[in-house]
């Protein structure tokens, strides 16, 4: 067993290696380049047009969601764990300059994003159910042409294999831990394998919560595309304000430190060593690698997931649904990461690494250094329960998207008549699953579906650059018509 952990951990080094993060932020780049920056010249536009009409009613028809609802369901996989412990992992890991280059990258990824929201759109299909479906698979075998279709199945097979685990088990396994780490701030002895809840053991504790999930994700997601959208659309403006009303509370808590905490991130970005006085060995490669890996990681922008919720709705004009892929990355990242990164950082500077219980340069970072890190402020039974419930529905919102995302992938694998008829198959394992991710040592798996989540970028880049021409075009016949425009 260990030496597949070896292996399987050094397949996630190689995936998530150079080559894959240069090609991630250069098409990033590229697309930028080609469009003039749009996610820059056209952010105030966007930011009308999509939180603008956030509470504006939008209708649906049969098979289709609202333009918010499926900006919901891809936030809700696209905000999750990795903004709290991806966010703190990369840091430990990285240093605060870290912070940097995952900003650098979302400033990149959110024209990506658009990209692919864009695609989503303009290539869409009715699927035997008459419900919209889309994605990278969709864009590859109607953009690229059907000598292309091989490239959509191996995106598919790796999506659907990846939403066991990153959209799962690991997803689930967050859930059980943070609660248990609820029970041991409030004063139960998780070491003795019991806890304060009816007296049960840790495990079993886990395996409750697990089938609970299970039992909530299927309520959902046997409800069809529009049940997922009215259940994000309401899961994830509440998760968000009460992790980032609770993050501002730390913040604020520790305003003195900000100035610091702003300058070991900007410092830590070109001379990290320096930042963290000369002590820590961290390179300024790995400060690079965790701040673009992680980022990428939280919000998705080139891996092809979110194009397959973006294309369930019910606007028309790809332009417009591209816009909304904008607004995702940047709240995703530049705002809901950067609470994460400030809490921990200002709380670095106020208390030290000790008394958040890790070293810089090691892979200590997780939820348990935020947990730490609210409790500067808010007390360690507060902030275990504030971290406990935001990550509980972050990973719950994520578990529900990744769903349908797999379902998608599996029906297009079985094809479209065959595949919508037994995509229950695969949603009952789905489920099935969560129980038993609630109770694991997950390392392994971990590991696995991040190797697998990075490989699904492949195809949907490959994609991307190919249609860049179709992208460019339809973005300037739509901002060259000025009645768009008011």
């Amino acid at each position: 067993m260990e030496q597949i952990e070896k292996i399987v951990k050094s397949v996630d080094n190689w995936v998530w290696g150079p080559v894959l993060l240069v090609l991630l932020a250069g098409t990033g780049i590229y697309l930028s380049l080609r469009m003039g920056f749009p996610q820059f010249r056209r952010f105030g536009y966007a930011m009308k047009n999509t939180i603008g009409k956030m509470f504006s009613k939008q209708k649906a028809g049969e098979g289709e969601v609202t333009p918010i609802q499926a900006l919901t369901t891809a936030l809700a996989a696209t905000v999750g764990t990795g903004n709290i412990a991806g966010v703190s992992g990369a840091i430990v890991a990285g240093g605060p300059g870290a912070v940097f280059w995952m900003w650098l990258c979302a400033l990149f990824g959110m024209c990506t994003k658009y990209a692919e929201a864009l695609l989503a759109v303009k290539y869409r299909e009715r699927n035997d159910k008459g419900d919209w479906v889309g994605g990278p698979m969709y864009y590859i075998k109607n953009g690229l042409g059907k000598k292309w279709t091989w490239l959509s199945m191996v995106f598919c097979l790796l999506g659907a294999l990846a939403a066991f685990g990153i959209g799962n088990m690991t997803q689930v396994n967050s859930i059980a831990s943070s609660v248990n780490g609820v029970v041991s701030a409030f004063g139960s002895d998780l070491s003795a394998k019991t806890v304060l809840l009816f007296g049960m053991p840790v495990s079993i504790v886990s395996l409750v919560i697990g089938v609970i999930v299970a039992v909530i994700v299927g309520l959902v997601l046997f409800g069809g595309i529009k049940r997922i959208g009215s259940v994000t659309e309401k899961l994830v403006p509440v998760m968000a304000v009460i992790y980032i009303v609770f993050s501002l509370v730390v913040i604020i808590g520790n305003g003195k430190f900000i100035g610091q905490a702003f300058g070991l991130i900007f410092k830590g970005a070109f001379t990290p060593d320096a930042a963290l006085g000369g002590a820590f060995g961290i390179m300024i490669m790995t400060t690079i690698q965790k701040g673009v890996g992680r980022g990428v990681f939280s919000n998705e922008a080139g891996m092809g997931s979110a194009p397959m919720a973006h294309a369930a709705t019910s606007e028309t004009e790809p332009v417009k649904q591209g816009l909304y892929g904008i607004f995702e990355v940047f709240m995703d990242t530049i705002v809901i990461c950067t609470m994460t990164s400030l809490v921990l950082i200002t709380s670095y500077c106020r208390v030290g690494a000790d008394s958040l219980a890790f070293a810089w340069g090691s892979d200590a970072g997780g939820a348990a250094q935020i947990q730490a890190a609210m409790g500067t402020v808010v007390g360690d039974k507060l902030g275990a329960l504030v971290v406990a419930v935001g990550l509980t529905l972050f990973a719950l919102s994520t578990i529900i998207s990744w769903s349908l995302y797999g379902s998608r992938c599996f029906e297009f694998l079985c094809g479209s008549k065959v595949g919508t008829k037994i995509s229950v198959i695969y949603k009952v394992i789905f489920l099935v699953l969560l129980p038993v991710g609630a109770t694991l040592e997950i390392d392994v798996v971990w590991n696995l579906a991040d190797a697998l989540n990075g490989m699904m970028a492949f195809p949907n880049l490959v994609a991307l650059l190919a249609l860049s021409g179709v992208i460019i075009k339809t973005t300037k016949e739509y901002f060259g018509n000025k009645d768009n425009l008011r």
